[in-house]
């Protein structure tokens, strides 16, 4: 008894997602460069959610407070609904769907709005697949087709067709499948789009012919599919080697299809968020090993992936195994044990007939060796009306297709009657009306070239002479004082004052001037220099923050500060913000505390103080620019990272006396590039 994966079982053909998505409408340059901003940020986020579902959902975490209830925001949370489907996580996504859905009913009015409906009620079938619930997803399919297309996205639609018709497939309605598999094909047509992003309409005909028994217009799809074998993600591979595997087994080439079934299994191997796939698999596994009468390795798939599929409820795969494990007790001899599972086995609604053909011959079977005639030739009867059924799904299938097909002709043929009756219309305009308008638009064309010409040229000198009169200003201050005039000043001086302890403040700011200097040139720097800055910046504080104040570094042992790189200025902003802003206005004891940690391939960053936390109506409250240099350049970083450093601020109780304070934290990866070009995934 074979499962066959769909795209809605494994959640996987989310191509839609950026589709589904609307740019925020903007109408002054600073808004539009944030929503430009803001796709770079999606689209780079997205192309990693395959692969690191996990990391992309703590950055989309840390990045989501800045879009609060917008639409930037609820797209930023259905990205989030995709990791938790790469990794199974289907209650969460539930949650977040509701919050979408909630925020789409508040604002129905913006049709904006409505792609996010189609994402939503997208994934939402997707949910209902899983879940053995798919009357339920077929409802929520048709509306993700409805908002879809009111919405104006209609690159979306060929991924909703898709789904709506693997939820009929799994229903066993044959010919609606193969309509909606044929609509998203047409769809994709009219879109243009390339071949290479239709495979998976392909291998969804091909399941439809592997179900009706078809299996020349079968291997005729899967070998279209398979030319873009490549191009494929992994999920879209697993599908492909696994449903491929499944027509062989229903053609009992049973070798073949465990080539098949092995090169799924080794698919899925390569990554340790594909639980499902995997355990899909060794279904699949265990009972092409049963057929071949290999019953250690039958039973040993089939009981490993039996507990999984249980703790998830998934009514189809533990009707699936519950039949192989009583075969399989037919097949050691022991009838008693078989009897048993039969007795224990769960019987489920809604299972797709194939499965029920399958467990209909194994029950047959079972009292054949009972010696119970009656039960097994009732169970070959039932046999034979679904194969009757399968029959008659055939025939509607083709007259589905006609029907589609001549749909498509006539929409065709009345599109092309109205547009020789639109060129008619304008064969019959006066040709004097003609010239007319067109000699009006090239006066205009010739007027506006003239007029954006000589503005231009205005623009040009203007900025020209800006340019050269600031150019000349910031000589004439690089002359008159420079850097190195204030250096050199301030060295005279503390040569002068060598035995006064006053030269150690001017050692320390003159050190801290010339850092500064260099550090605005960098993108990163070792830690250990960074530290220093640090120790030396708290130095020259440590004076006016008087006796009550205690600073402590903590740093773990064996760590090589000099050979790891950090964004520079990472930690001095924070400690410079909780001395002005925390510390400076306490009264009491007073504790700032850096700590260094190493955790396998990261290093964890802590910078805390007692000063009362964050507070918004701060006295010292400053203009927030040092922590948006902070923040700004992770983002940036970021973008060219496949592991982004996490920045997370709090509000803690700090020390024994458990007194509020602020805690910045960093964690940064030791591989972390700082230069500005993509870089390889791990």
């Amino acid at each position: 008894m074979k499962l066959n994966i769909r795209r809605n079982d494994i959640a996987g053909i989310w191509v839609g997602i950026f589709m589904l998505s609307i740019v925020v409408g903007c109408t002054n340059k600073g808004r539009r460069s944030d929503a430009d901003s803001f796709e770079k940020l999606y689209q780079h986020l997205e192309q990693l959610s395959a692969d690191s579902p996990e990391q992309v959902s703590q950055t989309i975490d840390s990045v989501m407070p800045s879009f609060k209830d917008s639409v930037m925001y609820y797209r930023l949370l259905l990205l989030k609904v995709r990791t938790c489907f790469l990794t199974f996580n289907l209650d969460s996504a539930s949650i977040y769907l509701d919050r979408v859905l909630s925020f789409c009913e508040r604002n129905k009015e913006d049709n904006r709005v409505y792609p996010l409906y189609a994402f939503a009620y997208n994934a939402r079938g997707n949910i209902y697949v899983r879940t053995s619930q798919v009357d339920s997803a077929c409802s929520c399919f048709q509306k993700a087709f409805e908002y879809a297309s009111l919405g104006g996205k209609r690159e979306s639609l060929p991924d909703i067709c898709l789904n709506q018709a693997d939820a009929y497939v799994k229903q066993g309605r044959y010919d609606l499948g193969s309509l909606w598999y044929n609509r998203a094909l047409s769809i994709a047509d009219s879109l243009n789009m390339p071949e290479a992003q239709r495979f998976p309409a392909y291998y969804g005909l091909a399941q439809v012919n592997m179900e009706l028994r078809d299996f020349a217009a079968c291997d005729y799809y899967y070998d279209l599919a398979s030319r873009y074998y490549e191009e494929m993600r992994p999920f879209e591979k697993h599908i492909y080697l696994n449903n491929r595997g499944n027509s062989y087994y229903y053609r009992q080439d049973y070798e073949t299809a465990l080539t098949y079934f092995r090169r799924s299994l080794a698919v899925v191997n390569q990554y340790p968020d594909m639980t499902f796939e995997r355990n899909l698999t060794m279904i699949n596994l265990g009972e092409v090993f049963l057929l071949l009468n290999q019953t250690d390795s039958a039973s040993y798939y089939l009981e490993n992936c039996r507990g999984f599929f249980a703790s998830i409820h998934h009514a189809t795969a533990l009707y699936c195994i519950d039949t192989q494990l009583m075969e399989l007790a037919l097949k050691e001899g022991n009838v008693a044990l078989a009897k048993e599972r039969l007795k224990h086995a769960v019987k489920y609604k809604d299972v797709e007939p194939n499965m029920i053909h399958v467990r209909n011959r194994y029950l047959q079977r079972y009292y054949e060796k009972v010696g119970d005639y009656k039960n097994a030739y009732y169970y070959l009867e039932r046999n034979r009306e679904i194969d009757d059924s399968i029959r008659n799904e055939k025939v509607k299938m083709r007259a589905a297709e006609i029907a589609l097909k001549y749909s498509q002709d006539s929409t065709l043929m009345k599109k092309e009657i109205s547009i020789r009756e639109k060129e008619n219309q304008v064969l019959h305009l006066h040709q004097w009306l003609y010239a007319i308008v067109g000699g009006a638009f090239l006066l205009i064309a010739v007027s506006l070239v003239i007029i954006l010409y000589r503005k231009r040229q205005r623009d040009r000198e203007q900025w020209r002479l800006q340019t050269a009169i600031t150019s000349l200003r910031l000589e004439n201050v690089r002359n008159r004082i420079s850097p190195h005039f204030i250096f050199n000043v301030l060295n005279r001086e503390m040569n002068l004052h060598k035995d006064e302890e006053e030269s150690k403040n001017l050692i320390g700011l003159t050190k801290l001037l010339r850092r500064n200097l260099e550090l605005t040139e960098c993108l990163s720097v070792s830690l250990a220099d960074e530290l220093d800055f640090v120790n030396t910046y708290v130095a020259l504080e440590e004076k006016s923050l008087g006796d009550d104040f205690q600073y402590q570094l903590d740093l773990d042992e064996g760590i090589d500060l000099k050979s790891i790189q950090v964004p520079s200025m990472l930690l001095q902003i924070p400690v410079e913000n909780a001395i002005k802003h925390g510390l400076r206005l306490k009264e009491g004891f007073r504790l700032l505390y850096i700590r260094v940690r190493r955790l396998a391939d990261q290093v964890e960053m802590v910078v805390c103080d007692n000063g009362g936390g964050y507070r918004a109506t701060s006295v010292n409250h400053g203009t927030g620019t040092g922590m948006k240099v902070i923040t700004q350049t992770i983002q940036l970083l970021n973008m060219y990272n496949s592991r982004p450093i996490v920045m997370k601020i709090s509000n803690v109780p700090i020390g024994e006396r458990k007194e509020m304070g602020c805690e910045v934290r960093f964690i940064v990866p030791l591989n972390y590039s700082y230069q500005l070009k993509k870089t390889r995934k791990p």
